[in-house]
């Protein structure tokens, strides 16, 4: 469970509850990992979604493990691990819970430092999309992608090549980019125009696309001209 104590972003916190709607329910989760302790927390939501009553059970690397899925376990070893590293990731994978259901989750996260600039952990969320994974996928490409093409704006580009990628819906989508703006002071325009370009130099066809995506995502706002972040 997530400590009072800990020093997690509040800005994180409005995009979970963003996420989600501001209405409490399974489908999100926080974490926060400690770089000095090697310490997890999770959120109640986090716990259930794993399938474990809130205070039941003290998360660890081996318990994250072996909740992965067998076909999916590379690449959830590999956002376990940029976790324990303290570095920026994004990733989607399935995990299987106690009740042997599988579940589809998206995982974002950033590294935590402290008021010297020193990284001190890990902090990020989960998104389970299990339950409304087709639905919302259909949404996006009926809402989103219309709405793109007509507005041509960055930030509504922007949604739709998350939303596409990830599987969001439009909500979701922004509430992700919106993160990203206010966890790099960057503003959100120019975030979202400088990801727009950068999509359209990869084809999303090819192996690995998903991988540099979620570097683009994650690193993006060190590409945006210092000019259009003022204007």
């Amino acid at each position: 469970m997530i400590s009072g104590e800990q020093r997690v972003d509040p800005e994180l916190t409005t995009v979970i509850e963003s996420v989600v709607g501001g209405t409490p329910c399974a489908n999100s989760g926080e974490f926060h990992y400690s770089l000095a302790e090697r310490r997890w927390e999770w959120s109640d939501d986090l716990a259930r979604m794993f399938g474990y009553e809130p205070g039941t059970v003290r998360p660890t690397t081996e318990l994250l493990l072996s909740h992965q899925h067998p076909d999916d376990r590379a690449t959830g070893e590999a956002v376990i691990h940029r976790v324990e590293d303290g570095e920026p990731f994004c990733g989607r994978h399935r995990i299987i819970d106690t009740a042997d259901r599988v579940r589809e989750v998206i995982v974002i996260g950033d590294y935590e430092s402290d008021d010297q600039g020193t990284v001190v952990g890990t902090t990020g969320f989960y998104i389970d999309l299990t339950d409304a994974l087709e639905e919302e996928r259909n949404d996006a490409l009926d809402n989103v992608l219309p709405e793109t093409i007509a507005a041509r704006a960055p930030i509504e580009q922007a949604k739709g090549i998350l939303a596409l990628i990830y599987g969001l819906n439009s909500e979701q989508a922004f509430a992700v980019l919106k993160w990203r703006s206010q966890h790099t002071n960057t503003k959100l325009r120019a975030l979202a125009a400088r990801l727009v370009e950068e999509a359209r130099q990869f084809d999303p066809n090819s192996p690995g696309a998903r991988t540099r995506f979620d570097h683009v995502l994650l690193t993006v706002h060190e590409l945006v001209d210092p000019a259009a972040d003022a204007s």
